[in-house]
């Protein structure tokens, strides 16, 4: 099978999206596909992976977008490929992986976010005027409402759900095939080594739990709701907790936030990082009380190496926990009270123990192996199919 991956940028810095795709991609070619990555980046990738870089010029980020889709589309025509698997929205896809879910549904999860009436409407009016949005928005309704379509790749239920709200699909024109992710693979001296790197590199006592925050976009993921939850912890059990920031986004504003709230012994802003997996090696449990995640990476990386999570009911990867097993899901992002709770139960180390047990039993449910395999089993079909049809 030659498949044409198409997706603006691929840099892994870039985040989930880019980095789930070219996982998928190296799992994709070791089941044998011909697959060519279509995008706007250049550089080396990892072995076995062939890049078409096409070049998409332009002062603003929405005329750059659009020239990419032309230029993309053009090289599929010239590419001679039997599938087109689109991530950004591409005219000629044949499946369409919408990795950060349906547009409109981003835009109303960014509206969540403002709690005045005010707010919500000058960022509605923005999103209105922003040229890029408008471009994506009507590159993705014109794709999906294309006869004949292309099947949408939902990574979770909830995605499916949004394209049904939004758009009126249902399956089997939406086909969830589950987010996965790459399994930890340190051995339990490299996982005791981390820990204690950590804890040392941050001054953690033992006693000390760490609680662990990622995200390189602080306030969607709920990071200013896990310093007020630190806050509301009893004053005897607030000093067992430390919680670590690891993203690229700006820290001054929760930095000044957790000096108001009387916290900033407790919060640390680690900045970046290229060693991500030693903090989950340290880490005693994951909060990530999300305002949107599809799927959610960081919740599956966390899962997969044993570390408990509190997460959110936006947050497509919570569908593979169940409340109270492996964590505990929120019904709203910004219920400090019940974040604090959760956190809370987790300092009992029985538990948090349990709790981190069953996490590592859903790595196989997990796996990029196995999502891989069900994306490419869906090739199939959809050539299969197309061979099976009637001549007109």
């Amino acid at each position: 099978m030659k498949i044409a991956l198409v997706i603006e940028r691929i840099e892994e810095w870039r985040g989930g999206a880019e980095t789930s795709t070219l996982q998928f991609a190296q799992r994709a070619v070791e089941q044998g596909c011909d697959l060519t990555l279509i995008s706007a980046s250049r550089g080396q990738l990892p072995p076995g992976l062939a890049l078409l870089t096409v070049k998409a010029p332009g002062l603003w980020r929405s005329r750059r977008t659009a020239r990419f889709v032309q230029a993309a589309t053009a090289a599929i025509r010239r590419g001679g490929f039997d599938l087109v698997h689109a991530v950004t929205p591409c005219p000629g896809a044949d499946v369409y992986e919408p990795r950060g879910g349906a547009v409109p549904e981003t835009l109303r999860r960014n509206l969540a976010l403002r709690h005045s009436w005010l707010a919500r409407t000058a960022k509605r009016t923005a999103s209105r005027c922003n040229a890029k949005v408008r471009l994506l928005l009507r590159l993705e309704r014109e794709l999906v409402q294309r006869q004949p379509g292309p099947i949408v790749v939902a990574l979770s239920r909830y995605v499916a759900r949004q394209f049904q709200d939004h758009y009126g699909l249902t399956a089997p024109r939406v086909r969830v095939i589950f987010n996965g992710v790459e399994p930890d693979p340190a051995s339990l001296k490299q996982r005791e080594a981390d820990d204690n790197d950590i804890r040392q590199q941050y001054d953690l006592q033992r006693n000390e739990r760490l609680a662990l925050c990622v995200a390189h976009n602080f306030r969607l993921k709920g990071v200013h709701h896990v310093i007020e939850a630190v806050a509301g912890l009893p004053a005897d059990r607030r000093h067992y907790v430390r919680v670590i920031v690891v993203g690229r986004d700006n820290p001054v504003p929760l930095m000044r936030q957790s000096r108001r709230l009387g916290v900033a012994d407790r919060i640390v802003f680690a900045g970046s990082t290229e060693r991500i997996s030693a903090f989950y090696h340290a880490a005693d449990m994951l909060v990530h009380p999300t305002y949107y995640d599809p799927c959610s990476r960081v919740v599956l990386e966390a899962l997969g190496a044993g570390v408990p999570v509190i997460t959110t009911r936006f947050n497509g990867a919570a569908e593979v926990m169940t409340d109270g097993r492996e964590g505990f899901i929120l019904e709203q992002p910004d219920d400090a009270a019940a974040l604090a709770d959760r956190i809370g139960r987790l300092l009992d180390e029985p538990f948090r123990r349990d709790c981190g047990l069953a996490a590592q039993r859903l790595v196989d449910l997990c796996a990029m192996r196995r999502h891989a395999d069900e994306v490419v089993q869906l090739y199939r079909e959809i050539l299969e199919a197309r061979t099976c049809r009637p001549p007109k």
